[in-house]
C-alpha cells in the first residue's frame, strides 16, 4: 500500500522558512513525478512545484518562482519543498502528490496523494 506523509508545516512569519519533505512507504521517487500542490480556504488547489525525478527538471508556478525549490533525496526516497521568502498569500495547506506510472509531468498525471501539512504565513 503507497503512502505519502508530508511533514515540516508550521507557522512562520513574512520572510520566513520551512522545510517541507514528502516521504514515501510502498513506493519508490525513481523516475516519477512529484509534485506539490496547496491549497487556501476557498481557493482551487493549485500545483506550486513539479519535479521529474528521472531527469531532474522542474517546474514552479510563478507565485513561487525564486523562493521554492523542489529537490529529490533518492538515498532518502524523499522529496522536499524549500520555502523561502514566504508570504501571507503562501498560507495553505500543502501536499504531496507522486505520480501513480507516470515518468514525466506533463499531461496531468494520476497521483498518489498525502494528508497534507499546513503551513501559515503571519504578516
Amino acid at each position: 500500500q503507497v503512502r505519502l506523509v508530508e511533514s515540516g508545516g508550521g507557522s512562520v512569519q513574512t520572510g520566513g522558512s520551512l522545510r517541507l519533505s514528502c516521504a514515501a512507504s510502498g513506493y519508490t521517487f525513481s523516475y516519477k513525478c512529484v509534485a506539490w500542490f496547496r491549497q487556501a480556504p476557498g481557493k482551487e488547489r493549485e500545483a506550486v512545484a513539479k519535479i521529474n525525478t528521472g531527469t531532474g527538471g522542474t517546474y514552479y508556478a510563478d507565485s513561487v518562482k525564486g523562493r521554492f525549490t523542489i529537490s529529490r533525496d533518492n538515498a532518502k526516497n524523499m522529496v522536499c519543498l524549500q520555502m523561502n521568502s514566504l508570504k501571507p498569500e503562501d498560507t495553505a495547506m500543502y501536499y504531496c502528490a507522486a505520480s501513480r506510472v507516470s515518468r514525466v509531468c506533463g499531461g496531468n498525471p494520476d497521483f498518489y496523494w498525502g494528508q497534507g501539512t499546513q503551513v501559515t504565513v503571519s504578516p
